[in-house]
């Protein structure tokens, strides 16, 4: 008798087709319960979270945009809303007639750009004995150390009093050389003190032009001028920058000096009043933005604040991704953590209005400085691409199409000549505000490298051709280095997003893909480190 096996009435493969069925539909339905009971209920209220995020921050810029649109009807002009009367020689009191002035420039290993605003700040166009020139030099490097003392050597040599201070060690870094550098004891002869970094360079009339209101209408602490980049149109990134500070300076700055005269000190190209910014406390040096810090301080004091958008000093915007990216952690962190150590300070004060601590808690740090960053990135980049592949959750249009859209064409009034530059300037800040985002929680938490301080690097004219050699290229030699190419978090979520992409050329509803793929496009380009000039070591 023939022996009927197993495999002739039912084939290997049969059976193997069946287990594999059988496999998948155990892993589909394991997949449905907790989709149903976990991913669409979190994803759903991610949703709900991130939209009203969104609505909050449509309603700032929409109020932003009210404020200086009738600032702009009205010509509300720094010169209308205070007393200003330009600075005149008297004949018989000669110089005394001009308060004492001190011109603080902090330095930290500035080898390429030291000269540059040692020079405009020697420039400045003040009696030259009521004015004083202090460079506060933190240099590790010595030939640098060497370079800058030479440099006001020589200044002081044409009869400009200038002061070279250095200390022994770098202590609160930026906050503790300005500190250290209002202990000197010349310094008590001076009413007013300006700030500028080692990359800005002041026109000669910088001081004729801000001193005046600071004279005449006591209740102002600062005047704060604006920034204008010199290195603006050396790559793309530096034109995205240009973008984001410019809508800074033109609506942020302009709506907080015009409504409750308050807004965060730039810590650059300003001049504080001595007196206010002692009764303030000093420089402090608990987060990373010491600058934030101190206004907010003089603010709770009752001191006013005014913003000058018609007076520019030249500087460099960060032309190299790395140096970006350090800046970006610093700014996003530091007012974060500045948040949670003055939020109870700031709601028990007593000097100030309700409406101005309402501004100061709400608009100034909540909105701006947590929520912008955060949803962002959380939702144009996480949340809105998992409802692609979760369909149960649904996003209303106004959610992801008309929201953005309004907020982006506000952001654009800052910069008209880069209106051609929207979309890639909103793919590029989705990419950055990963960072943010990063900068922002650690900040929040008091977490690791809440404290990182690490001075953005300026490159002077690092990156031209120089005189002797024209035809030297900006990329000299190829990065080698892949751990300084490539980011693993850019490339991951790319990955994520072009995932996502093609789940929703396939399966998809809302033809989301488009959006996704140059969104993950973007992250790949950064996260291989093709963003930016590369000047080799």
């Amino acid at each position: 008798m023939e022996t009927i096996s197993s495999e002739t009435l039912l084939p290997v493969t049969a059976l193997q087709g069946t287990t594999a069925n059988t496999l998948f539909q155990v892993i589909t339905l394991i997949w449905e319960g907790i989709k149903s009971a976990i991913v669409v209920p979190l994803l759903r209220g991610a949703v709900y979270i991130c939209l009203t995020m969104s609505l909050m921050l449509l309603i700032e810029r929409v109020y932003m945009g009210i404020v200086i649109g009738l600032v702009k009807l009205f010509k509300r002009k720094p010169e209308k809303r205070y007393k200003w009367e330009p600075m005149e020689d008297d004949i018989e009191l000669g110089s005394s007639v001009y308060p004492m002035v001190l011109v603080q420039i902090p330095m930290y290993n500035e080898k390429e750009v030291y000269q540059l605003s040692i020079g405009a700040a020697c420039g400045l166009s003040w009696p030259s004995d009521r004015i004083i020139i202090q460079v506060l030099d933190d240099s590790t490097d010595p030939i640098v150390k060497e370079l800058v003392e030479k440099e006001c050597e020589r200044w002081a040599s044409k009869g400009i009093n200038i002061k070279y201070e250095i200390r022994d060690n770098r202590n609160g870094y930026k906050a503790g050389a300005l500190k250290e550098g209002l202990k000197r004891s010349y310094v008590k002869l001076c009413d007013y003190v300006v700030i500028f970094d080692a990359d800005f360079q002041p026109e000669p009339d910088f001081l004729r032009r801000t001193v005046p209101f600071l004279i005449h209408n006591p209740k102002i602490a600062l005047v704060q001028a604006r920034w204008k980049f010199v290195n603006a149109n050396e790559c793309l990134m530096t034109r995205m920058q240009e973008m984001s500070l410019d809508y800074h300076f033109t609506v942020e700055q302009e709506v907080g000096s015009s409504t409750y005269a308050f807004f965060g000190f730039n810590g650059t190209a300003g001049v504080w009043r001595i007196a206010a910014l002692n009764e303030a406390g000093g420089w402090k040096d608990r987060t990373t933005v010491e600058d934030m810090d101190l206004a907010v301080r003089a603010s709770l004091k009752g001191w006013k604040f005014l913003y000058l958008g018609n007076i520019q000093v030249k500087n460099e915007l960060p032309s190299t991704l790395k140096a970006f990216r350090y800046q970006q952690h610093r700014w996003s962190c530091g007012p974060a953590n500045l948040f949670r150590k003055m939020v109870v300070e700031i709601i028990t004060n007593n000097r100030v209005t309700t409406w101005k601590k309402v501004h100061v808690i709400y608009s100034f740090f909540f909105v701006r400085k947590v929520v912008a960053h955060i949803n962002t990135f959380i939702f144009y980049c996480l949340v809105l691409p998992a409802t692609v592949v979760v369909q149960d959750v649904e996003v209303p249009k106004w959610g992801y199409v008309y929201i953005p859209a309004i907020i982006t064409l506000l952001n654009s009034v800052g910069t008209p000549r880069s209106f051609h530059l929207l979309v890639y300037w909103i793919l590029f800040e989705n990419v950055m505000a990963m960072h943010r985002t990063k900068g922002t929680i650690i900040g929040l938490l008091e977490a690791s490298r809440v404290n990182e301080w690490i001075v953005t690097e300026k490159l002077g004219d690092a990156t031209k051709p120089k005189s002797t050699d024209l035809r030297t290229p900006l990329i000299a030699t190829p990065r080698l280095r892949i751990g300084e190419r490539v980011l693993m978090w850019e490339l991951g979520v790319g990955m994520y997003l072009l995932l996502c992409g093609v789940y929703d050329v396939f399966f998809g509803k809302n033809q989301f893909y488009i959006f996704l793929f140059l969104q993950a496009i973007t992250f790949f380009i950064v996260g291989f480190g093709y963003v930016g000039t590369y000047v080799p070591s």
